[in-house]
């Protein structure tokens, strides 16, 4: 009987298991299709694949609740969905996006090699500052400075960050962390990615160059 009653139970946690796949799993997910939309979907089929992708997103945070890593992904899912639709009406993406971060942040600063502190240093560069939006350039700075103290070698931060000296009038001092971001190692299972973001480190670095040598 015990046995029988023992088989039971392993057979349940089974069931269990496969139908709410780990974390991880459910994480990577969101990943790889946040890749594809973002690098892969014409530009006219993009915003209802965000809005689908945040969706789910969200019911992965939910799921998960308690972790940094699904709160992550679904504010980059998120906030790439409101870069794409644009203008005031993606404000309100925007500061849903602010909050996922900074929950995650709270939970567990250092998941996903620091991405909430790089991706909310980015909002705050990106977005317009009082009275419209809540931008900042010197939170940014903060921000994306903690993002290289704990991923220094990490293709985003690099980008990110020269994308800001950029922005705030700093293209020579841009043109090392640009430099470095091209020569960033790559992130396993993620090819898609790491090829677009190439692509954009390339096209900002000879944009940066040549402004430098045209002023």
């Amino acid at each position: 009987m015990m046995k029988q009653f023992a088989l039971l139970i392993g057979m349940a946690l089974s069931a269990c298991a496969f139908a709410a796949p780990p974390m991880d799993d459910a994480v990577t997910e969101l990943q790889r299709e946040w890749e594809v939309v973002r690098y892969q979907v014409p530009a006219a089929d993009k915003l209802p694949r965000w809005e689908s992708l945040a969706a789910k997103a969200h019911a992965v945070t939910a799921q998960f609740s308690g972790h940094s890593e699904p709160l992550i992904w679904e504010g980059i899912i998120v906030s790439t969905w409101a870069g794409d639709k644009g203008g005031l009406g993606a404000l309100g993406l925007v500061k849903d996006a602010k909050k996922l971060y900074e929950k995650a942040i709270d939970i567990n600063p250092q998941a996903l090699e620091g991405s909430a502190y790089n991706s909310l240093g980015v909002l705050y560069f990106k977005v317009p500052g009082w009275p419209v939006g809540f931008g900042d350039k010197d939170k940014a700075k903060a921000l994306l400075e903690k993002a290289l103290q704990i991923n220094p070698q990490g293709i985003d931060p690099n980008f990110f960050y020269a994308e800001y000296l950029i922005d705030t009038k700093q293209p020579r001092v841009a043109v090392t962390y640009l430099e470095k971001a091209l020569n960033a190692p790559a992130r396993p299972g993620r090819q898609i990615a790491d090829a677009g973001r190439r692509e954009e480190v390339s096209a900002l670095l000879k944009k940066t160059k040549q402004a430098i040598a045209n002023p």
